[in-house]
């Protein structure tokens, strides 16, 4: 008892304790390790000495990887920007691992439906009438009356993004992460701080709008990086699976965006940069150079009906008799493809095709409506509004598979630690530095998306 009640004995127990302590963290072989279920805003890319086989199946080289778990949530941004989706939760988990040439993530979501049919064409009888023809689209948003009623539901496409920020180069992405570069604007202001409205406007031509935003910003040497996933495009077919690597910047900037908001556009594909000159039109945005046709590609043309009366769009490819295919596939449109070719339309709505076959959708209703007209589905055989292109050069740099599951979407995807980017248009992670960035998740939807903003990269060593 003596022992243990001596003030000198405790002092020097506990100075060999700390002693062992402190040899035991600095021993060469130990690796400390930040844990992301720690830390809902804090991402841990694991070391891996195996790779996941991009597929969209969770393999075994994912158990090391510790998740964060969050919600993307539908904001209001003001202007009706996102009605019918504001405050709509997408429960998500993302792990990431890296090796010494490429980083890797599986983004999991939660989503109760599979939404790839985007903006299918289908046929309506009631709008075939002359002049016009019953062959349509679906919207890819959600349509209401004055009264703020749904007249009917959207068909978007199940999509998610992550923002990055490119050298550090946007100040307020650090605290703002997606939003640092989300601009809406109502109502506009000219050069003099006038509202723009057509009474008032001192410049020709500008007018008021009270429902656009876009994303660009805030000053001439500021860049993000854009990952872009469609889901449907992705999961489509293999030669389609890229994330669409995209980049965000200026635009010209405010000198524009005062003038015509919605006009200015920040976002573009990478591989193009600003050619040097304006357009010729007042308010002289700046043009870019042109990026090779790929990704989605819109699968309409205008024809005459029956070859000499009004001009209507009609699909440019279709897959006869076939239950919506979501996307036509280039491969499909080749010589012997499975696709074929509208060459003609006429005003009882029949397609002929290259080949000298028709279409009539007015036998049967595969090609109609059915079910409830604001929330039913499509036709059963409606039609890709959108050709598939394999991504190529810069756009091309993130490898991806998506499978959806029955409850949501399994999401792998890869990049290299540093591209071959000359144009500072992609983020480098090998320094191994922390980057911040955000995610965002669309619910067929096409412009209404969830935002999980201020999330951090960082390695684990």
């Amino acid at each position: 008892m003596k022992l243990l009640q001596n003030t000198k004995f405790w002092i020097l127990s506990t100075l060999i304790c700390l002693i062992g302590y402190a040899v035991s963290c600095t021993k060469n072989d130990q690796v400390i390790i930040p844990d992301s279920g720690s830390n809902s805003t804090t991402l841990v890319s694991y070391k891996t000495t195996t790779a996941p086989t991009i597929d969209g199946t969770v393999d075994a080289a994912w158990a090391n990887a510790t998740p964060i778990t969050f919600s993307p949530t539908v904001p209001d941004p003001g202007n009706g920007l996102f009605v019918g989706f504001i405050g709509e939760q997408y429960p998500a988990k993302l792990r990431s691992m890296y090796d010494g040439s490429n980083i890797y993530f599986l983004l999991e979501v939660t989503d109760a439906n599979k939404s790839i049919n985007v903006a299918p064409w289908y046929f309506n009888p009631a709008m075939n009438v002359t002049g016009a023809t019953g062959w349509q689209k679906e919207p890819s948003n959600k349509s209401f009356d004055v009264n703020g009623n749904l007249i009917r539901d959207c068909f978007g496409e199940d999509k998610f993004a992550m923002l990055w920020n490119i050298n550090n180069s946007t100040p307020k992405f650090a605290t703002q992460t997606c939003y640092a570069s989300c601009h809406v604007f109502t109502p506009y202001l000219d050069y003099s701080g006038v509202l723009a409205t057509p009474a008032t406007a001192t410049t020709p031509g500008m007018v008021s709008n009270s429902g656009s935003g876009n994303h660009y910003t805030n000053g001439p040497n500021e860049k993000i990086d854009m990952w872009w996933g469609r889901l449907g495009y992705i999961s489509r077919d293999a030669s389609l699976g890229f994330v669409d690597d995209n980049y965000q910047d200026y635009a010209g900037g405010q000198a524009i965006s005062n003038l015509v908001g919605g006009n200015l556009n920040g976002r573009h594909v990478d591989g193009i940069v600003p050619d040097g000159t304006k357009s010729t039109t007042w308010p002289y945005k700046p043009n870019y150079t042109v990026s090779p046709t790929q990704g989605e590609v819109s699968n309409s043309q205008n024809l005459k009906l029956d070859g000499t009366g009004a001009s209507v769009a009609v699909p440019i490819w279709v897959y006869p008799n076939t239950a919506s295919a979501n996307f036509v596939l280039v491969a499909d449109t080749l010589a012997g493809g499975k696709a074929k070719k509208v060459i003609k339309v006429a005003s009882t709505g029949v397609l002929t095709f290259a080949d000298n076959t028709t279409l009539d959708p007015t036998t049967g209703t595969a090609y109609q409506r059915t079910g409830d007209p604001i929330t039913g589905p499509t036709a059963v055989n409606s039609i890709p509004s959108y050709i598939g292109v394999p991504l190529i050069g810069g756009r091309a740099d993130i490898t991806a598979a998506a499978v959806y599951t029955g409850t949501g979407w399994a999401i792998e995807y890869k990049r290299a630690l540093k591209t071959s980017d000359a144009l500072s248009q992609d983020i480098d992670f090998s320094s191994l530095q922390d980057q911040v960035f955000g995610v965002a998740f669309w619910n067929k939807s096409n412009n209404q998306h969830g935002i999980q903003p201020n999330l951090t990269l960082t390695f684990g060593k």
